[in-house]
């Protein structure tokens, strides 16, 4: 990166303010930080980060098989609606054609301040 002239954008941080919306109903935690699994394709975990790029946020969803701990859906999109964790599942669902019932755990997401 230092040969090439780059360096990573530094200095941004969360603002607080009001999003709107409706509060978020905790669903119950049935994975209860039970971290090991016995075969693939029994318990999915998913998260969306943020990334700043020199063009604007760019947003990634990101699907893991917790058996492996292998990336198996993602998408990535310059608006976090919806369809960006959609897309990044139905990926996982697609490329693993899982036959039976998969546990998928996601947290519910908040700010850090």
């Amino acid at each position: 990166m230092q040969g090439e002239g780059l360096r990573s954008q530094t200095g941004y941080r969360w603002r607080p303010g009001f999003y709107g919306g409706k509060p978020a109903v905790a669903s119950p935690n049935h994975l209860a930080r039970q971290s090991k699994v016995s075969e693939p394709n029994k318990v999915w975990v998913a998260d969306i980060t943020y990334i700043r790029t020199y063009e604007g946020w760019l947003y990634l969803a990101v699907v893991l098989d917790l058996f492996s701990c292998q990336v198996i859906g993602w998408s990535m999109k310059p608006r976090m609606f919806g369809d960006l964790a959609i897309d990044a599942l139905l990926m996982a669902v697609w490329r693993r054609k899982p036959q039976q019932q998969v546990m998928i755990h996601s947290d519910q997401g908040r700010p850090i301040q």
